[in-house]
């Protein structure tokens, strides 16, 4: 616990006051997008690797449910082929998991900071050489409190969510064989879940502070803007493999 306190817990805590300190008016709201921002950009390899990997492996599911249905009582032939595909693919499904694993001390530290506020004893983490504030104010944007739960920012950043998840799935061309029916079945799941994470965000976002669903509706919109960027320069990589192949 310690050592989170100190290299995670308490350098966001510190930048949180930083930020609050030089911000004209000492508004929370922009403190939080500020942070985002940086936070983001910090992160960036890493969530850029991790977006890649997953855009990669839903790519390949198509193929991957081939290769279930083709040996689906050959788990030895049947491993050995989807390495092959990973391979020829220059796929590995381990690294969409640990950039995204490297992230969620970071991710804990905000929640933890905006979870603990900012009253209590909490003031006396700010380090030394940064001026500590008597107090902070809680209203952000002149009118809304991040201190208590935000209903409009919790149901953007579910909203947010769902957008940033639709984008991840891949349309997959229907199959009529015996193993049509355990496609669909996956088919059925992926679109849950599609909206089972909305709907959880929604859920938290509304447990909690409001600074907490603000932070959430930011990084989920920076990453979806991300994804967007990601995914065209995939696509126009891939047109101009394809269009050399073709000549």
């Amino acid at each position: 616990m310690n050592i989170f306190q100190t290299f995670f817990y308490q350098p966001i805590f510190n930048l949180v006051i930083f930020l609050y300190n030089i911000v004209p008016g000492h508004d929370l709201g922009v403190v939080i997008i500020l942070l985002t921002i940086i936070i983001k950009l910090l992160l960036l390899p890493l969530s850029k690797k991790a977006l890649q990997s997953q855009k990669a492996l839903q790519d390949l599911q198509p193929q991957i449910e081939e290769l279930k249905r083709k040996y689906k009582d050959k788990k030895e032939e049947m491993g050995r082929a989807m390495m092959d595909l990973y391979k020829t693919n220059k796929v590995n499904p381990l690294s969409s998991c640990l950039p995204l694993l490297i992230q969620l001390p970071f991710l804990w530290a905000v929640f933890r900071v905006f979870s603990n506020g900012f009253e209590n004893g909490h003031l006396d983490l700010v380090y030394s050489f940064i001026s500590k504030p008597e107090s902070v104010n809680y209203i952000s944007f002149g009118f809304i409190n991040l201190h208590e739960r935000n209903i409009p920012f919790a149901v953007l950043a579910g909203l947010a969510q769902f957008w940033q998840s639709k984008m991840m799935m891949t349309k997959r061309p229907a199959v009529k064989s015996s193993g049509a029916r355990d496609e669909d079945m996956m088919a059925v799941m992926n679109k849950q879940m599609l909206y089972f994470m909305p709907l959880m965000t929604v859920f938290i976002g509304l447990s909690f502070p409001g600074g907490l669903s603000l932070y959430w509706l930011v990084t989920t919109l920076l990453t979806g803007l991300q994804q967007l960027y990601i995914f065209k320069k995939q696509s126009e990589k891939n047109k101009i493999i394809e269009g050399e192949v073709i000549k």
